[in-house]
């Protein structure tokens, strides 16, 4: 089955080849893209700058849609999920007011609704001072906080994915000023279907959580430089389903990039798990050949005081055989097609794990289309880097 995916990856390959070409600011923040794209307002069914009700009506929505095929050395799988499915809408009105609703399908569409990903309210005071209320994004780790509209990758990391980390009621702040980004809030610890429910049952402990993002091109002279540094504490009891693998987690993340090239790392700590405190390296370097084809890859390397501190991937490294262990290592080599920048784009790639002995191959193709506003944050978030000339094919 391997090889049907290489193939597909080919295919794939040569359509985005000859298909015609054509800052950083907090998710919430509905402003036009900084890379000149095909569709840069898909979604956006209303925009005034002189009504001073209503500003901007959008309609919202992401499909992502992936084949895979593991092999490990205790077992294989293969398959196609219809991974993700969000359909919603954002307004912004009276200036400095957004509503935003985002419902979410389960996997393969089972159910077809499945509760709410996003549902909150936000008051921009300043832009120092955001105040937001509702079911919104956990935004520990860098890895965490860029939305799946722009990873690189099928999935994100095996460390990141142990905290957790999804989407909760909670009350946050946030801002810029300067060189300096921030956000952080309390959170509840449980959600579900029925959002009356998830906004009154709230007896699954609390979670702090928080970020500082600083501009670093002025030590280094890259052409975008950021460093990040997150935390979580989480109160967790059991009647808790979400932020409940860990007391404590802290992450710094370095973000760069120059020219075609980019490259992410960071180091993430879980402390306080019955199962054993764990640390992880992510290493995410990349490289646009064209303005539609990057080339991209991760490393991973996580160990744990524990023997059985770390899980593998419930997508898709458990279906070959991985389970728990202490040292978890993984290599992923992908190529991506961008058909309308991060609208629209086909994924390719090979990741290759171990935990404890166990190993496993997995081959991915996979769709991603959305639309509705972009996101603003360090790399990758909503962002193309442009090519070098002498090797731009389009």
């Amino acid at each position: 089955m391997l090889r049907h995916v290489f193939l597909a990856s080919l295919l794939a390959a040569g359509a985005a080849h000859a298909a015609p070409h054509s800052a950083y600011s907090p998710e919430r923040v509905a402003t036009p893209p900084p890379v000149t794209e095909p569709l840069p307002n898909l979604g956006r069914v209303y925009h005034s700058d002189t009504n001073p009700l209503v500003q901007e009506v959008w309609l919202l929505g992401r499909y992502h849609g992936q084949y895979w095929d593991s092999e490990g050395s205790a077992g294989a799988d293969d398959g196609y999920e219809d991974r993700r499915f969000r359909i919603g809408g954002q307004a912004r009105l009276f200036g400095d007011l957004t509503l935003h609703a985002q419902m979410v399908s389960g996997s393969d569409f089972e159910p077809f609704y499945n509760g709410f990903t996003e549902l909150w309210a936000a008051w921009r005071f300043s832009d120092a001072f955001v105040l937001t209320v509702g079911q919104q994004k956990h935004r520990f780790t860098h890895d965490r906080n860029v939305s799946s509209r722009y990873i690189n990758y099928l999935e994100h990391s095996m460390l990141t994915n142990m905290f957790g980390a999804d989407y909760t009621p909670a009350v946050t702040l946030s801002g810029r000023a300067g060189r300096y980004s921030w956000y952080g809030g309390v959170f509840s610890n449980k959600t579900g279907r029925d959002m009356k429910d998830a906004f009154t049952d709230l007896d699954s402990g609390y979670s702090l959580l928080g970020f500082v993002t600083r501009d670093v091109c002025d030590f280094i002279p890259t052409d975008s430089a950021f460093l990040n540094v997150s935390f979580v504490h989480s109160d967790a009891n059991d009647n808790a389903t979400n932020l409940n693998q860990f007391d404590e987690g802290i992450a710094a993340a370095l973000m760069l990039t120059e020219g075609p090239g980019s490259l992410v790392t960071e180091v993430t700590a879980g402390i306080g798990s019955d199962d054993g405190d764990a640390i992880g390296l992510n290493l995410q370097p990349g490289w646009f050949i064209s303005k539609r084809l990057q080339v991209v890859a991760r490393y991973q390397l996580a160990g744990s005081d524990e023997a059985r501190g770390l899980r593998a991937q419930r997508r898709y490294e458990r279906e070959s055989g991985l389970g728990r262990g202490d040292l978890y290592q993984a290599g992923y080599a992908g190529l991506n097609f961008y058909l309308a920048e991060h609208r629209a784009k086909l994924m390719t790639g090979i990741e290759y794990a171990t935990l404890d002995g166990e190993h496993s191959w997995t081959a991915s193709v996979a769709v991603r289309v959305f639309w509705g506003p972009h996101s603003r944050g360090p790399f990758p978030m909503a962002q193309v880097l442009s090519p070098d000339s002498a090797f731009d094919w389009d």
